[in-house]
C-alpha cells in the first residue's frame, strides 16, 4: 500500500500537472471537456459545447497568451416550456449550468493572429498555429588568411 502512495511510476502520470496548465475559474462557471493535440503545425483544442452554437460561444486571447473559451445558450433556450407552466415540479435536474468557462496558457512560438475557431456537432475545434521554425543555416566554407 505504501508503494501505492510513495513509489508508483503511475503517480505522475495521473496526479503530475500537464506541460501546458490550464488555467480554472472559481467564478462558479463549470468547466468543459477539452482536448488538446499538438501536431507538427499547430496545436488543436477540441472542446465539448452540446447544443450551443457559434453565437453561443466566445474564443479570445488575453493578456497576451492566455486563450479563453466562454459559453452559454440564449437566455429563451435555457428555460423550457415546461418550466414556463403553473405547478411545474422538478424531480432531478442532474444537467448542471449550461454556462462554461476555461482558460488555456498557451505555449511559446505560437501565431496568435492566426487562430481559428468552429463549432460542429457539438464540438468546438480551435486550431492555434504555431510559427514557422527558423531556418537552419547550411555549413559554408570561410575562408582563412594570415592576417585579419
Amino acid at each position: 500500500m505504501a508503494d501505492f502512495f510513495f513509489g508508483s511510476p503511475f503517480r505522475r502520470v495521473f496526479h503530475a500537472r500537464p506541460f501546458f496548465p490550464a488555467v480554472e475559474w472559481s467564478s462558479g462557471a463549470a468547466s468543459a471537456a477539452m482536448d488538446w493535440v499538438e501536431t507538427p503545425a499547430s496545436h488543436v483544442l477540441r472542446v465539448n459545447v452540446p447544443g450551443l452554437g457559434r453565437d453561443d460561444v466566445k474564443v479570445q486571447v488575453e493578456e497576451g497568451n492566455v486563450l479563453t473559451i466562454r459559453g452559454a445558450p440564449p437566455a429563451a433556450k435555457q428555460k423550457g416550456k415546461e418550466d414556463e407552466e403553473e405547478g411545474t415540479v422538478w424531480h432531478v435536474a442532474e444537467r448542471g449550468k449550461p454556462e462554461f468557462a476555461r482558460a488555456v496558457a498557451l505555449p511559446e512560438k505560437v501565431r496568435v493572429d492566426g487562430i481559428r475557431a468552429a463549432v460542429e456537432n457539438g464540438v468546438l475545434t480551435v486550431v492555434v498555429p504555431k510559427e514557422a521554425a527558423p531556418a537552419r543555416p547550411k555549413p559554408r566554407p570561410i575562408a582563412v588568411s594570415s592576417k585579419l
